[in-house]
């Protein structure tokens, strides 16, 4: 028989207090919400079951040994996801904090890298594509715990300019941060005829990837306007000239080099019979799409994306959120 020390008291089976805590209750409220231990760490020390914890944080919030409150803003916050999810039909909807704009791309990365965590299942390929955001999440991603069978797969062709936060460079560094299995697509952005796209991607090589890239379940993406400062155009994948025609045909948006109206249709031009990488009919077809975007110059643009149901999972700032509900 296990001896008590002294001024401890054991109570049920195994369990031993210490002499500040009345009972097993408020221990295990303290070692949760005070210590921040998990539920299993607690069990373990208390020598119960992880459901008996469960039971045990549910008794000490009834007792009112525990309250639960969120500030304002938090609540502002979270109603402003549920109503985003409900006007745009998302499944699911985060929303950040007004804070200086300077980091919004940081911290839009972190909030879509805790989000693309919770999603990630084992055996899940993850489709990547490119970008500002894109990269500040594949650089901010953390798996609470390994998670076995992972893909990382780029999703567009690749591209000399911009190496920082090119297709190759985002997939990449998100596979190592999640120790997953990375694969690039080994071909160009943009090829100079229709005519040698179509005999590329009859290569054996690329067919499998795109066989790879059409069983992605999770893709991560970002939302591109096509104003004068845009990335579309300082990538230098094309010409201005180029993406100047999209605009005149309607495009207010660009989804992995991809042009869409304020609906979110399709604009179609000369570069689509030249761009290597996944389409818009295709990327729909994909079970869980993160899009990951905000601030004021891509309102019009994350508008269209949404309008396109082209996401169902959104991460964006409060004030886009608002304008958005508008």
């Amino acid at each position: 028989m296990m001896d008590t020390p002294r001024g401890n008291r054991a109570v049920g089976e195994g369990i031993v207090l210490p002499a500040e805590f009345d009972d097993g209750v408020v221990w295990a409220a303290w070692l949760y919400y005070v210590d921040q231990l998990t539920q299993s760490e607690i069990a373990k020390m208390l020598g119960v079951s992880r459901a008996t914890i469960v039971n045990y944080l549910q008794e000490a919030r009834e007792r009112g040994l525990v309250t639960i409150r969120l500030n304002t803003e938090v609540g502002s916050r979270t109603g402003t996801a549920r109503r985003l999810k409900d006007k745009f039909g998302l499944e699911g909807a985060l929303v950040i904090p007004a804070l200086d704009n300077a980091a919004l791309v940081q911290r839009l990365g972190e909030a879509g890298a805790r989000l693309l965590a919770d999603m990630v299942q084992p055996g899940d390929t993850i489709g990547v594509a490119w970008g500002r955001t894109v990269l500040a999440v594949a650089d901010s991603i953390s798996l609470p715990e390994p998670v076995e069978g992972l893909t990382v797969v780029q999703v567009s062709g690749s591209s000399i300019a911009n190496p920082d936060f090119a297709p190759e460079f985002c997939t990449s560094l998100m596979s190592r941060r999640i120790h997953a299995r990375c694969i690039n697509l080994l071909a160009p952005a943009l090829l100079s005829t229709p005519a040698l796209k179509q005999a590329l991607l009859a290569e054996q090589v690329l067919v499998k990837q795109f066989e790879l890239i059409h069983s992605s379940n999770i893709i991560l993406f970002g939302v591109g306007d096509i104003g004068p400062e845009t990335l579309i155009r300082s990538a230098n994948i094309t010409g201005q000239e180029d993406i100047d025609a999209y605009q005149a045909g309607g495009a207010v948006g660009v989804l992995i080099c991809r042009f869409i109206d304020a609906e979110g249709r399709p604009v179609r031009g000369d570069l689509d019979n030249r761009m290597v990488g996944i389409e818009l009919n295709e990327l729909i077809q994909v079970p869980r799409r993160l899009c990951v975007a905000g601030g004021a110059s891509k309102l019009t643009a994350i508008r269209a994306t949404l309008n396109g149901g082209y996401a169902t999972h959104l991460v964006t700032d409060i004030a886009t959120a608002e304008l958005l509900l508008q």
